[in-house]
């Protein structure tokens, strides 16, 4: 793993542990590093149980990566209706949904041939 892979694969493990500060469930990082002309390197996938919870996820990551790694997301999006936000972090992009619409887009479907590691719930 070189050293850009290196950081991609530290940032994503903070985004996981500022999900998991809000209680995030189903956490899911899609290692795209491998895959032809992808858009990053990793996705991490979470869900919320309500817009709430969505909404607050999404500003866990936010605030937890920015003091634990001193990053901030380069663009956001979704924050509106808070029913699929994205954080897009260039290496790293993060997917928060609510349950429901992370059934209807499946996202681990359709990159399938990207490596999986499912991040066990911590409650």
């Amino acid at each position: 793993m070189n050293e850009a892979n290196n950081s991609a694969k530290q940032l994503a493990d903070t985004i996981v542990e500022g999900i998991q500060d809000k209680k995030g469930t189903n956490i899911a990082i899609l290692d795209l590093t491998k895959l032809d002309n992808t858009i990053c390197q990793y996705f991490v996938i979470c869900e919320g149980e309500s817009t709430t919870h969505v909404d607050a996820l999404a500003e866990s990551v936010n605030e937890y990566v920015r003091k634990h790694a001193d990053e901030k997301p380069n663009h956001v999006e979704g924050r509106e209706n808070a029913q699929w936000i994205l954080l897009d972090y260039f290496d790293v992009v993060v997917h928060v949904f609510h349950k429901d619409v992370r059934t209807f887009y499946n996202l681990e479907e359709l990159w399938a041939d990207a490596k999986r590691t499912e991040i066990e719930n911590l409650f």
